[in-house]
């Protein structure tokens, strides 16, 4: 698929998703869509750093939270629109992922898991003391009344979130296909290889953890304002973290297409459990999808549909 065509179905998506909030959609189905467009982000920021390089992340709930809370934070300093708080918590986790990246990425497989899973414990605690932000006992946010355009702020946060997914889909699909993913793919194979051969791979690894963080980090700026009460059990809830691994493992961690695949079908399981059974069984959802596909589909969806397709052309 050429840039330009790919570009232009990313702005169809969008259009489609303001054409959806004028034809009196109920509202609820914003306020789902919302959390499945949510995960698409966090699961394409994650893939960057997981699936392209190989470094398994298991703190994207910590980076999350800090958009979350860099959000609340300057909302009761200075009131900004959201926009602007988009920006400034990406920037913030940005520069917290490139810190991270700079301690961490010397180290590999289960050790680098730990310290990142170690920095998401350390910031709740953080988070936990900082009664700036509401502390152990949260805090809420208001939603402004009106906003231009939109019949109620949920249909406005569904579109910022569908932006953001987009966004992320085509920052992902543009780093694969440029030298920055490839040397990512080569870090992923054989890292030692890659720089004996001229890549530099702690550059890599600090620019991908940096945007994985960026990304993750603007998915959580307009979450105070779709709960409208956050304390950190909430902001750093462990399904955060779970999905933004599973969601990828499930679609396929090769191509910026698998993401968004698990991050839907995952996604929209977990909302229809919630309305029809119970939201407790999300995580239990995860767990049996990720054990089915771990064992019928090892490289996901794509990787498995790639796969009967050569086998199609064979015959």
């Amino acid at each position: 698929m050429k840039a330009s065509v790919f570009f232009i179905g990313a702005c169809t998506v969008v259009l489609a998703g303001l054409t959806l909030t004028r034809l009196g959609v109920n509202e609820y189905y914003f306020f789902a869509g919302y959390v499945v467009l949510q995960f698409v982000v966090l699961a394409t920021a994650w893939n960057i750093l997981g699936g392209y390089a190989g470094y398994v992340n298991f703190g994207s709930a910590g980076f999350f939270a800090i958009g979350v809370y860099c959000s609340i934070a300057l909302t009761k300093a200075f009131a900004l629109p959201l926009p602007l708080l988009i920006l400034a918590s990406s920037i913030a986790a940005g520069l917290i992922g490139l810190a991270t990246g700079y301690l961490t990425l010397r180290l590999r497989g289960v050790f680098f898991a730990i310290a990142t899973l170690a920095l998401a414990i350390v910031l709740e605690t953080l988070v936990t003391n900082w009664s700036y932000v509401g502390g152990a006992a949260g805090t809420f946010v208001m939603r402004p009344r009106k906003v231009i355009f939109f019949d109620s702020y949920v249909e406005f946060l569904f579109i910022v979130m569908l932006v953001l997914a987009v966004s992320s889909v085509v920052i992902a699909r543009t780093i694969e296909r440029s030298r920055f993913g490839r040397g990512l793919r080569a870090i992923r194979d054989e890292e030692v290889a890659a720089e004996s051969m001229g890549v530099p791979t702690l550059k890599l690894k600090l620019l991908a953890t940096t945007l994985s963080g960026a990304l993750m980090g603007a998915a959580g700026a307009p979450f105070s304002y779709y709960v409208t009460y956050v304390d950190p059990p909430s902001a750093f809830n462990l399904s955060f973290a779970v999905n933004a691994v599973a969601m990828p493992l499930i679609g396929g961690t090769a191509t910026w297409l698998g993401p968004l695949i698990g991050a839907l079908l995952l996604g929209s399981i977990q909302q229809i459990a919630t309305v029809t059974i119970s939201s407790e069984l999300n995580l239990l959802i995860v767990g049996l999808t990720l054990i089915i596909f771990v064992i019928v589909a090892p490289d996901g969806l794509v990787g498995m549909a790639r796969r009967i397709s050569r086998r199609v052309r064979r015959n």
